[in-house]
């Protein structure tokens, strides 16, 4: 046991200071995260909306994540990803605060996009900061171990808001969470400062934008799409999902907290290890975002093999296999093809493809369920994400050649 532990330890050796601060602060923030999986409940259980209505709002969700991310990376490349993280993190709060006060479709609407746009546009900053202040070699760790704070905070987060819900009120998450954020916010003033340039010519050097812009890139473009796609599935989980938790499974809302928390708890216990041997093994990035692909869709396909609800803890099993696999090399893939100036931008369109999977995958979701039905809707996704595992195949097969200069 001794052995087991002190290994699991050697994952975490030759980060850097300011990654581990970076963590932290993600922590404290994904922490009071207690609303947004329990969003979709909220708007059909307490404020009434239908399926098609909660649709739309979650895509507004979406926009403001497009739009934010987007601003987010042009900031971060003129002001550097300091200050945008630090605005981010504020604003995001006030703006979780203020949300619990709308009631109307139309509000709603527009409140959940000015939330996600304060809260999303400090997305990429993290990227290029994670970037900046990692160590040479260890950018798939740090990534991971940020990923990690930000798996520690979901397990607990909706744990402790499923508990919040069950016994006083949907209100008081929004309360929570905005303060966390506003702590995550102070945390960063206080803890961790900007990266100090060396000299001038280093300054020049950072100034400087070297390749093609982002939407210029065909790789990237098909990185970009093969990335939306995937995400287009794995937002299921957060909207869709506790509604069919609830809705097929009759579980209620203390319940689907627990079975979040089996999400966050893996990916606390086991992503880093995992990721380390990985990283050993030398397996190719785009090799591993595969892999990702193929859990994910597995997880879907078990789902419609038994009515038994432990099926539920098998799929959750499988989507975060997938996660653990998956995202951390696609974060470091993403970070391998921005050259050197156009960082922000790059990690920008990166985020940009979870904000446009927020834009029509929850929409789509609940408008496959409410005319297909369940089984149905993941059956597809299940086929959908089949075909763009094959797709990442032939970029693997793209990149190799692009190396080779054959392409």
């Amino acid at each position: 046991m001794k052995k087991i532990y002190t290994n699991y330890l050697a994952n975490f050796r030759g980060l850097s200071r300011e990654i581990w601060l970076l963590s932290l602060v993600t922590f404290v923030n994904r922490a009071g995260a207690m609303v947004i999986p329990f969003l979709s409940l909220y708007l059909i259980n307490v404020e009434g909306f239908d399926l098609p209505q909660v649709g739309w709002i979650m895509s507004c969700f979406g926009l403001g994540s497009l739009v934010g991310t987007y601003i987010g990376g042009r900031l971060t490349d003129s002001i550097g990803f300091y200050k945008v993280i630090l605005s981010s993190l504020f604003l995001g709060g006030v703006g979780f605060i203020l949300l619990q006060y709308i009631n109307t479709f139309y509000g709603f609407c527009i409140g959940i996009f000015l939330l996600t746009l304060m809260a999303d546009a400090g997305r990429p900053a993290i990227f290029v900061a994670a970037d900046a202040y990692s160590k040479p070699g260890n950018i798939t760790r740090s990534i991971a171990l940020i990923r990690l704070a930000i798996n520690l905070g979901f397990s607990i987060g909706p744990l402790i808001g499923g508990l919040i819900i069950a016994h006083i009120n949907y209100t008081s998450l929004f309360w929570i969470d905005g303060l966390t954020c506003m702590l995550a916010s102070l945390g960063v003033f206080l803890l961790l400062k900007p990266k100090k340039l060396i000299n001038t010519t280093e300054e020049k050097t950072v100034v400087l934008k070297e390749g093609l812009p982002p939407y210029l890139n065909k790789l990237f473009l098909i990185f970009f799409v093969i990335m939306v796609a995937n995400s287009l599935a794995f937002v299921q989980y957060f909207s869709v999902m506790p509604v069919y938790y609830e809705k097929v499974h009759f579980l209620s809302e203390d319940v689907i907290g627990w079975l979040l928390f089996i999400n966050g708890a893996t990916i606390v216990i086991f992503e880093m290890p995992l990721i380390a041997w990985l990283d050993r093994k030398k397996i190719s990035k785009t090799m591993a975002t595969f892999w990702g692909i193929f859990f994910l869709g597995l997880s879907f396909l078990v789902l419609n093999l038994s009515t038994w609800s432990g099926v539920l803890v098998i799929a959750m099993l499988l989507m975060t296999l997938g996660e653990m696999i998956g995202f951390p090399f696609s974060n470091a893939l993403a970070l391998e093809m921005s050259p050197k100036g156009r960082k922000g931008s790059y990690m920008a369109l990166y985020s940009m493809s979870f904000s446009v999977a927020h834009l029509i995958g929850h929409n789509g979701g609940m408008n496959l369920v409410n005319s297909f039905g369940y089984f149905k809707t993941w059956t597809i996704f299940s086929i959908f994400l089949l075909f763009i595992a094959a797709l990442t195949i032939w970029l693997y097969f793209l990149l190799k050649k692009s190396q080779t200069g054959n392409i």
